[in-house]
């Protein structure tokens, strides 16, 4: 009799144990929801500037504790390279074809690894864009707010770093800087 009550108690508690694992780390799917915008910043040597873009989509499998994330999966982000304006014609049609959008129609951005900092996380994975994947690191800020994880951060990096030649104006008397930001600002949501 000890000894079967002792397997219940025992297969009660592997049983308990699977269901709090499985409930605290379950990853859900989520979409990029609307709102979510990327820009990218930079100078040239007649004013600074940035293009904006609000059509990125993406995915992720997340897992949340208690309001705080603690995992991230899956996640890419894809924005169409036309989608990214400045405002102006001109400058939208140097930095297309700077991006080469003929051949390369996306920027997209896979993610590797969420490191833990003491504010927020390190994002690690690999941008492409202009067709040339470069590995990143960067700090990420999150807020979480009802079902939606916010998240918002900065990737410096040189054009060259990606074969893109800084484009010119003006028959090269205006040229791009070399270094750019990508500035993002997305909310995921669970997919529905």
């Amino acid at each position: 009799m000890k000894k079967f009550s002792f397997s219940i108690i025992h297969i009660m508690f592997l049983a308990a144990m699977m269901i709090f694992h499985n409930s605290t780390f379950a990853q859900t799917n989520y979409t990029i929801a609307s709102g979510s915008t990327l820009k990218v910043s930079g100078t040239s040597t007649l004013h600074d500037w940035e293009m904006v873009s609000n059509t990125a989509t993406g995915k992720a499998k997340f897992s949340l504790e208690n309001g705080k994330v603690m995992n991230a999966k899956d996640l890419i982000v894809t924005m169409p390279a036309e989608s990214i304006k400045s405002g102006k014609n001109g400058m939208d049609k140097n930095a297309y074809s700077a991006l080469n959008t003929k051949t390369h129609k996306e920027v997209k951005f896979v993610l590797k690894e969420l490191v833990t900092l003491s504010s927020g996380f390190q994002a690690v994975g690999d941008f492409t864009i202009a067709g040339v994947t470069q590995s990143a690191k960067f700090p990420v800020n999150y807020t979480v707010s009802g079902e939606k994880i916010n998240f918002k951060g900065k990737y410096d990096c040189k054009l060259t770093d990606y074969k893109i030649d800084p484009p010119t104006a003006l028959m090269g008397t205006v040229k791009t800087g070399n270094e750019v930001s990508i500035h993002f600002d997305i909310s995921f949501q669970p997919t529905k």
